[in-house]
């Protein structure tokens, strides 16, 4: 007979997808981190890459 405790508990133990979920959060993490670095630096990067193309022409 099928022990169904025993399934189910094998089958919720199993921790083999949780490293990836853990990389997949550090990796969006990241990403909103970059996004929101740029969205508050942008215009300054622009001016500063403006200062130098105008420096170079």
């Amino acid at each position: 007979m099928l022990n169904f405790k025993k399934f189910f508990r094998e089958l919720f133990d199993d921790e083999q997808g949780q490293g990836l979920v853990e990389y997949a959060l550090i990796l969006f993490l990241v990403a909103v981190a970059v996004i929101a670095i740029l969205i508050l630096l942008g215009p300054q990067i622009g001016s500063v890459f403006s200062a130098i193309t105008a420096g170079l022409s």
